[in-house]
């Protein structure tokens, strides 16, 4: 065994890492200060502003409180609206005035807040959203002038608040259930549009994620193309219902020509095919030149095109013409359809320049398959107003229509 002695520990000095000790929170206190300024300013929200801009009160650590005194005058208790422990000031936006001369001020002494404080944002995005998903919590004029002040926020374009803070909070089913979350979309809509575009007002509730579920915020007893168009006529908001009317029949339109296309793909049965497309026309309510425009761009979608051989271009357009004849003639049952049928044809050769040189075989097949009428032919040769590669056209379909004029003097 070694008789090597053991190392002790004896008279060494240990050293040990110093811990961060937080300082214990004390949002009472901030509450307090931050009112302070308003009583202290007699609620002059420039000199606000600046008073709180230069104070060293803990911003990064009471950012939810301060904006509770910013929106109701003093601390929240957790989970409610009502006021905590705490001095109070009468000058936040819950006691404003419900009209954007009395908000407005406060939308910009936010702004100017969030400019020198920028991490703010987030603050204010959750105070925002616990407030909007407690507007039962709220009296009616109260959430009229939340609705205002974030329709001047989104207005005044305030610094960085995302719209899908505001919009999604919105869609709990008790809130829209009870009819709260209707009238608070109504206001903030009235309000946006005053100083706005109505792309302006798309634009945000794209960002939202709202583009596309407006009726997210009726009642189901009222979700219906109806009770929208209603509610928002009688709230003179008509180019809101006829934006909506728009992307309704845009959807109708899709579905109609999603459905066709997969019917072309699969060959189905034409007279299946022509009992489908009446069928989802009745049901849709589609015009119908808009049914003959979509014929037509679902038939020629579906050829086959060689990027250079014309002539085989030539033998697949005009077998599909061939082949879905009796398609098309179900749907051009007038001469205003067939020459609607007409500038379809017109304007696909005239923006695709494959398609330019078939233009006058094109015809003459829709003409040989008794699709067009010859008067229809004559009228758009001799009388057509759609100008677009008109001139080129009208020359190749010449000898057609020369062919035709003789052939009408020969009888």
């Amino acid at each position: 065994m070694s008789s090597k002695e053991k190392p002790t520990l004896g008279g060494t000095r240990i050293k040990t890492r110093k811990r961060n000790i937080a300082a214990p929170l004390d949002p009472v206190a901030f509450a307090d200060a931050v009112v302070e300024i308003y009583l202290d300013n007699d609620g002059d929200l420039e000199l606000v502003a600046k008073n709180v801009e230069s104070s060293d009160l803990n911003f990064s650590r009471y950012g939810d409180t301060f904006f509770e005194v910013v929106f109701t005058g003093g601390r929240t208790q957790p989970g409610t609206i009502k006021p905590d422990e705490g001095e109070r000031h009468p000058y936040s936006i819950i006691e404003c005035e419900a009209n954007r001369e009395a908000i407005l001020p406060s939308v910009i002494y936010v702004q100017k807040i969030l400019r020198r404080k920028p991490f703010l944002i987030k603050n204010l995005e959750n105070v925002m959203r616990r407030f909007l998903q407690s507007l039962e919590l709220f009296e009616e004029n109260e959430r009229k002038k939340l609705a205002i002040f974030t329709a001047l926020a989104f207005s005044q374009k305030l610094s960085g608040l995302p719209p899908e803070a505001v919009f999604q909070p919105l869609l709990k089913d008790n809130l829209v259930g009870k009819g709260l979350v209707l009238p608070f979309i109504t206001d903030f809509f009235k309000e946006y549009l005053v100083d706005n575009s109505l792309e302006d007002l798309i634009s945000i509730l794209k960002r939202g994620k709202m583009e596309d579920n407006l009726m997210g915020f009726f009642p189901s007893a009222k979700r219906s193309v109806e009770g929208f168009s209603e509610h928002f006529t009688k709230a003179g908001l008509v180019p809101l219902v006829e934006y909506n009317e728009k992307k309704i029949f845009e959807a109708k339109l899709k579905d109609m020509k999603s459905a066709l296309t997969t019917l072309i793909a699969e060959e189905s049965d034409i007279s299946e095919v022509i009992e489908i497309v009446k069928q989802r026309v009745k049901d849709a309510n589609l015009p119908d030149t808009e049914v003959v425009r979509i014929l037509w761009d679902v038939l020629m979608d579906a050829v086959q095109w060689s990027g250079k051989n014309q002539q085989q271009n030539a033998n697949s357009a005009l077998r599909q013409v061939k082949t879905w004849a009796k398609l098309l003639s179900s749907f051009c049952t007038s001469g205003k359809l067939e020459l609607e049928l007409m500038y379809k044809v017109q304007m696909q050769c005239y923006e695709d320049a494959k398609l330019m040189k078939l233009f006058p075989e094109i015809v003459r097949s829709l003409y040989d398959q008794d699709v067009l009428a010859e008067d229809t032919i004559l009228h758009w040769f001799r009388k057509g107003t759609n100008p677009k590669g008109r001139q080129t056209l009208v020359k190749s379909l010449e000898p057609f229509i020369k062919w035709l004029e003789e052939a009408e003097e020969e009888e």
